[in-house]
């Protein structure tokens, strides 16, 4: 019997491990709809609803924010990424932190003194509103969407390795289940059940981060060269492990690739609908600013551990024996839990149970925000204001968003189903790009370019969404490759696995184009209104 096969034994076939995975799972979702449950009784309104009646201090929304982007990608994508690819895997943590640097200066205090809601209250201040609204709305359930199909194939990977289900069938089977979840929450708790349970989860995360970093150190005797040392030769990769280039240095190719992620990661932050939508749950822009600074130490703490966790589990745990149990190494942190514990062992069993009920929560608490995201933008800028243009009284906005939040779960689900043996750090690396291009320019030309028009965001958000999607439908990431998500077919043209390197520039140079040539005046008063609100507060929801 393989090492892979005795690990998957050990983690899903005992019937009283089992047992105990089971019990722990199910506490942790009763918990987190008790939570749901008495946040939605206190949803009295849409400010309730939307951005949790904005009475969130900034070290809970920094703790919310931290919890909202540590998401499975982060957890289970880049530990498999390092356990797998040595130094280049860790090149996803850098890129997710230093992209928050964006967020900061750029975009946190601005958006939260301009918008109310959504992007597209911060568009549409400016410009012409049903036009605007419906690209904003559009564009933020595509990035959601993509971002989503991460969380999926994560709970997928999770659940199927921890009960032992090797079916298609069963894992798909659990991609429902999370979708069910994350509808349930969202329709229920509205803003404040999904920022309460959050807050839970990255307390959660960080210590079952903690706890594992620990273990993993104290293996080695706290010795980072002889951890290093022992991951480099346990990958069969010796010293090229730990140097750049074994998944990014190969061929130009793959040099462009990196680039392109590199781009997505720095900028796509500061575009992610559901990051942008947690700025306006704080009273204040200074509180706004005082929660970017605690996601950033949380995060940034986080993310060190993530070393710790890939280079652990290449040093404890064969690369075969993780990719036998996902292709794309998605299970590295639940297996390397179990080989601190010990394979045959109650501690291993305890210990895998554990943590993967703590990235079971993780990606809870990320679909829940990343729907109500979309959800949001749907009920208050398509069907409140272009649909029904301002006259919805705030229930039938409130209850717009509930159906939404069906809709785009089962879109979700279909799609997660798809997409359950990819990478989920690559996966987000998608969306990140997908923001980046879409949403960035548009955010960045309104708050900061007075000629900016209608026409210029219409061409940038359009321009920018068409061209990221339609990269990846063409790249190794749909089709053309073992590790694709049709790996039986191959109609890809475009050689990266990230469009983020044209459809960046794309976005911001259509913005320009857009503007130029559009006959349209700009709104000057409304611009420079926009400017001293966006800067001092003034007169912000």
């Amino acid at each position: 019997m393989s090492p892979a096969q005795q690990t998957l034994i050990a983690a899903g076939e005992a019937g009283e491990h089992r047992t105990l995975i089971i019990v722990l799972f199910s506490v942790f979702v009763a918990a987190t709809l008790v939570i749901t449950v008495w946040a939605g009784r206190q949803t009295k309104d849409a400010a309730d609803f939307y951005a949790g009646g904005r009475q969130f201090t900034g070290f809970q929304n920094g703790l919310a924010v931290s919890g909202d982007y540590m998401s499975a990608a982060s957890f289970l994508g880049i530990a498999g990424a390092i356990a797998l690819f040595g130094y280049d895997g860790f090149l996803y943590s850098i890129g997710f932190l230093v992209a928050w640097l964006v967020a900061l200066l750029l975009v946190a205090e601005p958006l939260r003194n301009s918008g109310r809601y959504t992007m597209g209250d911060v568009l549409a201040y400016r410009m012409r509103q049903r036009p605007v609204r419906t690209a904003a709305g559009t564009s933020t359930i595509v990035v959601s969407i993509f971002y989503l199909l991460a969380q999926m194939a994560g709970a997928g990977v999770l659940v199927s390795l921890l009960l032992g289900i090797t079916s298609d069938g069963g894992k798909i089977g659990i991609v429902a289940l999370v979708g069910v979840l994350m509808i349930v929450y969202v329709t229920i708790g509205g803003m404040k059940g999904t920022t309460w349970v959050q807050m839970v989860k990255a307390v959660l995360l960080i210590a079952g981060a903690l706890l594992l970093t620990f273990l993993v150190l104290l293996k080695f005797d706290f010795n980072l060269s002889e951890l290093l040392g022992s991951a480099a030769d346990n990958s069969g990769k010796g010293a090229a492990f730990l140097e750049p280039g074994l998944k990014y240095g190969a061929t130009g190719t793959t040099k462009l690739d990196f680039i392109s992620l590199g781009i997505a990661l720095v900028l796509g932050t500061a575009g992610l609908p559901h990051i942008l939508i947690r700025f306006y749950t704080v009273p204040t822009a200074k509180a706004a600013r005082k929660s970017v600074l605690w996601a950033i130490g949380l995060i940034g703490a986080f993310y060190l551990m993530t070393l710790a966790l890939g280079f652990g589990a290449a040093a404890l745990i064969k690369p075969d024996e993780i990719t036998a149990s996902n292709k794309a190494g998605n299970t590295a942190a639940p297996l390397l839990a179990l080989h601190l514990g010990g394979v045959d062992s109650n501690w291993g069993a305890i210990l895998l149970a554990t943590i993967s009920a703590v990235a079971f929560a993780t990606i809870l608490a990320v679909v829940a925000g990343l729907t109500l995201a979309s959800s949001s933008s749907f009920a208050h800028d398509i069907y409140a204001n272009v649909i029904k243009k301002g006259t919805a009284s705030e229930k039938q906005e409130i209850n717009a968003a509930r159906y939404a939040t069906v809709g785009i779960g089962a879109v979700s689900i279909l799609l997660g189903a798809l997409a359950r043996d990819l990478n989920v750090a690559g996966l987000v690396a998608l969306a990140f790009a997908v923001a980046a291009s879409a949403n960035l320019p548009t955010i960045l030309y309104s708050l900061f370019w007075k000629r900016f028009t209608t026409a210029g965001a219409l061409w940038s958000i359009y321009g920018g969404l068409v061209t990221a999607v339609g990269l990846v439908l063409f790249s190794p990431v749909v089709s053309g490759k073992a590790t694709s998500m049709f790996p039986d077919v191959d109609f890809h043209w475009f050689p990266l696995e990230n469009p983020g390197i044209i459809s960046i520039p794309v976005g911001f140079l259509l913005g320009v184009v857009g503007t130029l040539l559009s006959k349209e005046e700009p709104d000057k008063a409304k611009y420079a209104e926009l400017e001293v609100r966006s800067l001092t507060g003034t007169g912000a929801h």
